[in-house]
């Protein structure tokens, strides 16, 4: 079937006026990373910036206890249970080795403090405590990560068990660290704010977050550290400049200022010479479309969901945007209903693709409407 292109010059010309032009800056290299691997994800784009080693299995260490959060928040959000749950805290957990918030056995600590304890100190007893509390014991609440993994696409990723201690079954990648944490993000805002705290104090013990980025620049909040003998030295880290936030993830760096200096060079590459930009907002009318046989003669035409884009900074003027539509629409058409492309070139390379979808229902026409386009349809 022939396609009908629909250059869409007036929209693009309406969103570049209300933006201040950029002189094109020239993209270097991302930074040197004295890392096993690593990668730089837009948050809103889900674009990759920057990636070394991305895919390969990695000891994650304490970054693990994102994971562990992440159920602990699907719990929350369930109402399965609450945060003023008083967990009793086992042998199991008061033992348990590695970074602690020091909780003591027979004791009843709640699932908010627990949540602290997890975030801000990292303690491996809180990560147990709230895995037996939700699953009966930690292999029940394994199972619960990895079958969170593959809902998320973490396609190499797999847990034994909640803090991160070392085990060959245990491994997660720079790639599924990086979306793990976007989800947090995205589906957890109020229980993201807790990985921007500084410092938590339990049982009389204040502990400070190990996140220096926290005390070095301001647009970080978030999110985690890891660091066993096998795993060296990781941090997975997040900030937001302006309306843009990235995500930086490194594993197996060769010290905690060299987690902290390259996840630094990495956010600071990224904010300097990327920019994102929202093209459409899901529901935006885009064009009209002629339609055949329907109640109406035309379709609005659109995209379900903001279609949000990022480039080299000072390009966006090098954006060109198509729409391909079905040279012929005729009705039942229900509303979502794919109808077409939107295609985003930048400059002679193609960069994007998004659906584009029939804003509305149109139902089959009347006798005389289908009669009248037969007719229209014949002399056409």
């Amino acid at each position: 079937m022939q396609n009908i292109i629909f250059y869409l010059t007036l929209s693009f010309i309406v969103i570049f006026h209300s933006l201040v032009s950029a002189q094109e800056i020239p993209i270097p290299k991302a930074p040197a990373v004295s890392a096993k691997s690593y990668m730089l994800l837009d948050h809103n784009t889900g674009t990759v910036i920057a990636e070394k080693n991305a895919d390969e299995g990695n000891d994650p260490a304490s970054i693990t206890k994102l994971m562990t959060a992440y159920i602990v928040y699907g719990a929350l959000e369930n109402g399965d249970i609450q945060l003023s749950d008083e967990v009793l805290i086992s042998e199991k957990a008061w033992r348990a080795i590695g970074s602690r918030m020091f909780v003591e056995v027979n004791t009843r600590v709640t699932v908010d403090d627990l949540l602290q304890g997890l975030i801000v100190q990292s303690g491996n007893d809180a990560s147990i405590a709230l895995a037996e509390h939700i699953a009966g014991d930690e292999a029940a609440f394994a199972d619960l990560m990895n079958n969170a993994a593959v809902k998320l696409g973490l396609t190499n990723s797999h847990f034994t068990n909640v803090t991160g201690l070392t085990d060959e079954q245990h491994f997660m990648t720079a790639r599924d660290i990086a979306l793990l944490s976007s989800a947090i993000i995205a589906e957890f805002p109020e229980h993201y704010k807790r990985y921007s705290q500084k410092q938590y104090t339990y049982n009389g013990i204040t502990q400070h977050n190990r996140n220096k980025l926290l005390w070095r620049d301001p647009s970080v909040d978030g999110l985690k550290t890891g660091h066993t003998e096998a795993a060296k030295y990781c941090l997975a880290s997040s900030a937001k400049r302006n309306e843009m936030r990235l995500i930086s993830v490194v594993l197996g760096a060769p010290s905690v200022e060299a987690r902290t200096t390259n996840s630094q060079a990495l956010l600071n590459y990224g904010f300097r010479f990327y920019e994102s930009h929202k093209l459409y907002t899901a529901g935006q009318e885009l064009l009209k479309k002629r339609v055949w046989y329907g109640e109406q003669e035309e379709l609005a035409l659109g995209v379900k969901d903001d279609v949000l884009i990022t480039i080299p900074r000072g390009r966006y003027n090098d954006l060109n945007p198509f729409l391909e539509v079905s040279s012929r629409l005729e009705a039942p058409i229900e509303a979502n209903q794919v109808v077409g492309k939107v295609r985003i070139k930048l400059g002679e390379k193609d960069y994007s693709e998004i659906d584009l979808i029939a804003l509305n229902a149109m139902p089959e026409g009347g006798l005389w409407r289908k009669i009248s386009d037969y007719v229209l349809g014949y002399f056409e």
